[in-house]
C-alpha cells in the first residue's frame, strides 16, 4: 500500500525541522530517504529518513552503503500514520537515536546497553524542547502550510537563540 500524503508531508516537515536545526547549530550532515537497510539474516527496515550527522564522513560520496562495514544512521525517523514501527526492529543496526512520530506525537528513543530507552530530548540536540518544536510546526502545517512551518521556526531560532 503507497503512503498517505499526511504521510509524506509529515516526514518532509519533520526532517525539515531536523534539517533546520542542524544547519543553525552549523552541523555538517547527510541525509537519505528512503534508504533500505540491510543485513545478512535480518530483515531489511526502511526508515522515513536517515541522517548521519557525526558519522557523515564515513559515508560521503558513497553510492552505496555496505550496513556490516560502515556505521548505522545517527539519527532515524519514522513516521506512523496507518502502521505501526517497533524501534527493536533497528536494534541489529545500532542506530543510536531513533525519532517516532505517531498521532502527533514525537517520541525520542536512545540505544542506551543494547536496548532503547524512552528519553525527552535528543542527544543531537540538547537545548531543544523538541515536542514543542513539532507541534508548533505541525499546527502551522495545518492550518497553512510546511513552508510556512519551516519559515517560523528559522523566524523563532533568529529571534529567541541569537
Amino acid at each position: 500500500m503507497s503512503p498517505l500524503p499526511k504521510h509524506g508531508r509529515d516526514a518532509h516537515l519533520i526532517a525539515n525541522i531536523i534539517i533546520t536545526l542542524l544547519d543553525y547549530l552549523g552541523r555538517e550532515y547527510e541525509a537519505f530517504t528512503p534508504v533500505t537497510m540491510e543485513l545478512p539474516e535480518t530483515s531489511g527496515i526502511e526508515p522515513d529518513y536517515s541522517f548521519y550527522i557525526d558519522h557523515w564522513p564515513a559515508i560521503a560520496g558513497k553510492a552505496r552503503i555496505d550496513w556490516v562495514n560502515d556505521p548505522p544512521p545517527d539519527l532515524v525517523l519514522e513516521i506512523d500514520v496507518t502502521s505501526y514501527s517497533n524501534v527493536d526492529d533497528y536494534l541489529p543496526y545500532q542506530v543510536p537515536e531513533i525519532w517516532l512520530y505517531r498521532q502527533k506525537n514525537l517520541y525520542i528513543y536512545w540505544l542506551e546497553n543494547q536496548e532503547y530507552i524512552p528519553r525527552h530530548q535528543s542527544q543531537y540536540f540538547p537545548n531543544f524542547n523538541l515536542q514543542n518544536l513539532v507541534s508548533f510546526c505541525g499546527e502551522i502545517a495545518d492550518n497553512r502550510n510546511s513552508s510556512m512551518a519551516i519559515r517560523q521556526i528559522k523566524q523563532h531560532l533568529e529571534d529567541f537563540y541569537k
